[in-house]
């Protein structure tokens, strides 16, 4: 498996207060594929992913040590500005949250705060980002219709494309089919496989049965420590922690 790293964590230490959730977590997250973080409920997988784009910063009590580097740049130094890395990222929430204008107007959104204003070259943007994200066919009649008139499915699908509309390397996802109805969950599973091919795709999830579907990388926590990780085939055919392996069996949950 082609493995360049594009994410690289190093001594990733993540405290609550008194309560550590990260626990000393090193691993490179490799370029152009799929990682599925997945662990037991409280186990530190969301507050893995949110660090990835600072979304702890500000958070009360929270303390954060170590590194993240993304491409090759920490992005943890007090140099750094903030917008610029999120700016890498979009992110897909457990539950789609459009905002409250026009489809349209959603995918615009971004481009426009980043100085688009031409109207042939934003609806060119919001054509491909819609395609992208598989929903172009669906409401190409209705993009001046408000998004909230999507089903969740669909609201879902245009949050990817809107994050996408911003030219990012990396998608984040957060558990982002645990909302939807079973067709809706396939249909952005298949989208997440297909971005990769041209983004770095991270998404939590708690579900099994997903991970072995979408992941080319899997990275198991568990109680705040990473207890393995590599590439998918190899972990989940032949584990070599036994808290992997009770994991697979259903032993832990």
């Amino acid at each position: 498996m082609d493995a360049r790293t594009h994410i690289s964590i190093q001594n990733l230490s993540v405290s609550y207060g008194r309560q550590r959730v990260l626990k000393d977590v090193s691993v490179d997250l490799p370029d152009r594929k799929v990682t599925a973080i997945i662990g037991p409920s409280g186990c530190g997988k969301t507050t893995l992913l949110r660090t990835l784009n600072r979304l702890l910063d500000g958070m009360d009590g929270v303390k954060i040590e170590g590194q993240v580097l993304v491409d090759g740049e920490n992005i943890y130094d007090p140099k750094i500005e903030v917008t610029r890395i999120r700016q890498k990222m979009g992110l897909l929430s457990q539950k789609p949250q459009v905002l409250p204008m026009s489809i349209f107007d959603n995918i615009a959104y971004g481009p426009r705060i980043h100085g688009v204003r031409e109207k042939a070259k934003l609806r060119q943007i919001v054509e491909q980002q819609l395609a992208a994200a598989g929903l172009w066919d669906e409401v190409k009649n209705r993009l001046h219709e408000p998004a909230s008139r999507l089903s969740v499915g669909q609201q879902q699908r245009l949050c990817l494309a809107r994050g996408l509309a911003v030219k990012p390397e990396i998608i984040l996802g957060d558990e982002p089919t645990s909302a939807l109805d079973p067709q809706s969950s396939r249909i952005v599973e298949q989208r997440l496989i297909e971005l990769k091919a041209d983004y770095t795709v991270i998404v939590v999830t708690h579900i099994l049965r997903q991970a072995r579907r979408i992941a080319d990388y899997i990275a198991f926590l568990y109680l705040g420590e990473l207890v393995e990780h590599g590439p998918a085939a190899e972990i989940f055919a032949n584990p070599r922690d036994p808290r992997m392996k009770a994991y697979l069996t259903g032993e832990i949950s």
